[in-house]
């Protein structure tokens, strides 16, 4: 007899759902998230379990690296594109945990992608240096923001970055703007060296795969962008078609039409916010550097407006390497712009 089983993962517990091949219970219960007490329900049913779902939740590590130690076969639920029965009027823990076994059981299941336990505290690692910078941009912002307030000049960036203690005091007459720019400041330098720290970690632990050198060849991808690109993707393959990429690094609109007229907006949050900033990233610096590039930004700023375009561009630069990754060959602007 075949048996199947889903777990309804939570913060503090866990459903527990266990099926046969005729879709019988035959367990249906809670349990504390302990490792230990969730092994022994399962090891009843281990010579003809099939295998074991679980939610993709943010806190699936330990539940799903625990168990692929203990030799089950885990399989991870996409959520997102998990159907729904339509005609249930209630639905709970238990019903979901079910659902994820029968699903399993019928061959249907929508699975994500469990990236490699060994590399993913190095991506967790990147993943903070994603945080302090947008963090040091907001920084920077809201102090060009006071300064042209009270001063009614404008300040770059990297104006800003090189502001030294005494040129700060001068600036402002009122003590307790000094005192706000001094704060900021020193914010600004903190996490200045914490990124610089991150990417001096990560470099000397991780190379450049092979599949993703290539993207060097793209104008406005520099290692650290090629970095975190390699450390989100993880296998390129699992991507079938160019468009499920560029889906993932939500470089796609996410809403429905008929007829021409818009009838509602899907899940823009589906896919990897990570990537997503990678690409916006690498669109601002390839307008820069590339000048079909920066044509295209304009007509579309034109037609729309920049952020659009920037996201336009976003999206090419995304299918663009993807068959960079895929099929290993290098940047080629005349088939990105025609």
């Amino acid at each position: 007899m075949k048996t199947y089983a889903g777990i309804d993962l939570h913060s503090s517990n866990s459903f527990v759902g266990v099926i046969n091949q005729d879709d019988k219970k035959l367990h249906s219960r809670r349990h504390e998230n302990n490792l230990k007490e969730i092994s022994k329900v399962l090891g009843k049913y281990k010579k003809s379990l099939q295998g074991v779902v679980v939610e993709s939740t943010y806190n699936w590590y330990w539940l799903v690296d625990g168990l692929l130690e203990q030799g089950y076969k885990v399989h991870l639920a996409n959520p997102a594109a998990i159907q729904q029965y339509k005609g249930l009027k209630n639905r709970d823990d238990k019903y979901d945990a079910f659902w994820l076994a029968h699903l399993l059981r019928l061959g249907i299941l929508p699975q994500g992608y469990i990236y490699p336990k060994s590399l993913r505290p190095i991506r967790d690692l990147f993943r903070r240096r994603i945080m302090f910078v947008k963090q040091r941009t907001t920084q920077i912002l809201s102090l060009q923001s006071m300064i042209a307030r009270n001063k009614g000049v404008e300040q770059s960036a990297s104006a800003i970055a090189r502001f030294r203690d005494d040129f700060i005091n001068q600036m402002f007459d009122c003590p307790h703007l000094v005192s706000t720019a001094r704060h900021q400041i020193e914010t600004i330098r903190f996490l200045e060296k914490q990124i610089k720290d991150i990417e001096a970690e990560v470099e000397g632990i991780v190379e450049l795969d092979k599949a993703y050198q290539k993207l060097l060849s793209i104008p406005g991808i520099g290692r650290i962008l090629a970095m975190t690109i390699m450390l989100e993707v993880g296998d390129i393959g699992r991507f079938e078609t160019v468009g499920n990429y560029s889906s993932y690094c939500r470089c796609v609109k996410a809403q429905s039409t008929s007829n021409g007229k818009k009838k509602g907006n899907n899940n823009r949050k589906n896919g990897n916010r990570y990537l997503s900033w990678a690409y916006v990233e690498a669109a601002n610096h390839n307008k820069r550097n590339c000048p079909r590039a920066r044509k295209f930004v304009e007509r579309k700023t034109a037609e729309k407006n920049y952020t659009v375009a920037i996201k336009a561009l976003a999206n090419k630069l995304s299918k663009a390497s993807y068959f960079i990754m895929r099929d290993q060959t290098i940047y080629d602007p005349s088939l990105l712009f025609g």
